[in-house]
C-alpha cells in the first residue's frame, strides 16, 4: 500500500444518532466509496426517510463521483443503515467483514428471525482480515478490529483509517465492549493494532459525543494524537488496566435508544424484516418480565 496516497474525504454528521458517515474518493478517477451511511428513523412513529443518504448522493453528484462500494464497519447498534438505498441508486455492492456471520448467529434466535441467513449472504461481499481492494488508484486494506462487536472491521484507505466504533476522539476514549459478542480484551488489542500504524495516519471516527469541555463535534485525529492523549488507551495503559476500566465504565452505560431496531435491520444488510401476511413489516421488542 502506498502510504502517501491521500483520499479525498467528506464527512456527514447525523446529530440525532451522533454518527459520522463518509464519502471517500480518488481525485484522479473520481471513483468513491460510502462508509457507514445512516437511514433516518423515528422509533416513536416507525417512520424512516432517506434525507441523510440523499445528502451523500447529492454531494457525490455535485463532485462528479461514481460510488463503487458501500462499506459497513460493523452491525451498528445505534442507527439504521441506508446501505440498500445507496446500492439501489448507484449499484454499489454492500460490503462488511466476514464475522457478520457471528453477529447473525447471536441475534437470529433473539428475534426469532428465521429469514436471516446466518452466513452473511444478505451482503454482497464479506471481507477477510488483510483483504485488499481499490477505490480508483487508491489502495485499501481491511483490518479486523473486534471488541466492540465480534464483526468490527476498520478500513485503511491510503493514509486514512475509518475505525468504526473501535476508537473515539482522544478526549472521549473508546467504544463500549459489553454488547453480546463484545470483548474488552479484544478491543484493547484491536486498538493497539490501529495505533501501530504510522503516527501521521489519519483516523476517522464513526461517532462523536462532545467530550466534557469541548463544545464542537469532531471526528478526525491521528495515530500520534490517540497514542499521546486517548483518555482510555494512550501509550502506557496496560491491557489489564484497560479491561478493568472499560468493564467498569460499561456497567454504567444505558442501552442505546435504537439498539433493537438497529440490530434487526443492520444484520439484514440494512433491509427491514419481511412483511407479514397483512403486508406490514414489523420490528420486534423481545420482552423481559421481572419477578
Amino acid at each position: 500500500m502506498a502510504p502517501t496516497a491521500k483520499p479525498e474525504i467528506k464527512a456527514f454528521f447525523d446529530e440525532p444518532t451522533n454518527t459520522v458517515s463518509y464519502l471517500v474518493w480518488d481525485a484522479a478517477t473520481k471513483d468513491a466509496a460510502v462508509v457507514d451511511p445512516v437511514l433516518d428513523f423515528d422509533h416513536r412513529s416507525g417512520e424512516a426517510n432517506v434525507s441523510a443518504a440523499d445528502a451523500i448522493l447529492a454531494a457525490a453528484k455535485e463532485l462528479g463521483l461514481t460510488i463503487k462500494r458501500v462499506l459497513e464497519t460493523h452491525v451498528h447498534a445505534d442507527h439504521l443503515s441506508a446501505a440498500p438505498y445507496i446500492k439501489g441508486k448507484t449499484g454499489a455492492p454492500v460490503c462488511i467483514g466476514e464475522h457478520i456471520r457471528d453477529v447473525q448467529q447471536i441475534f437470529r434466535p433473539v428475534f426469532n428471525a428465521a429469514d436471516v441467513s446466518g452466513d452473511g449472504s444478505e451482503f454482497d461481499h464479506l471481507f477477510k482480515d488483510g483483504e485488499r481492494f481499490t477505490i480508483g488508484t487508491l489502495d485499501a486494506e481491511v483490518m479486523y478490529t473486534p471488541g466492540h462487536t465480534p464483526a468490527c472491521v476498520s478500513y485503511r484507505i491510503g493514509d486514512a483509517v475509518f475505525v468504526g466504533d473501535t476508537l473515539f476522539m482522544p478526549d472521549y476514549g473508546t467504544a463500549r465492549a459489553d454488547f453480546p459478542g463484545g470483548d474488552a480484551q479484544k478491543l484493547y488489542r484491536s486498538i493497539r493494532r490501529i495505533l501501530s500504524l504510522s503516527p501521521e495516519t489519519r483516523l476517522f471516527m464513526c461517532h462523536d459525543y462532545k467530550a466534557p469541555g469541548r463544545d464542537q463535534y469532531a471526528w478526525e485525529t491521528t495515530v500520534a494524537e490517540e497514542k499521546a492523549r486517548n483518555v482510555h488507551a494512550h501509550d502506557g495503559v496496560s491491557e489489564d488496566e484497560f479491561v478493568a476500566k472499560r468493564t467498569a465504565r460499561d456497567k454504567t452505560l444505558s442501552t442505546p435508544l435504537l439498539l433493537l431496531p438497529s440490530i434487526q435491520v443492520n444484520m439484514r444488510a440494512g433491509h427491514f424484516p419481511p412483511a407479514e401476511a397483512n403486508g406490514v413489516r414489523y420490528l420486534k421488542v423481545p420482552l423481559k418480565l421481572g419477578a
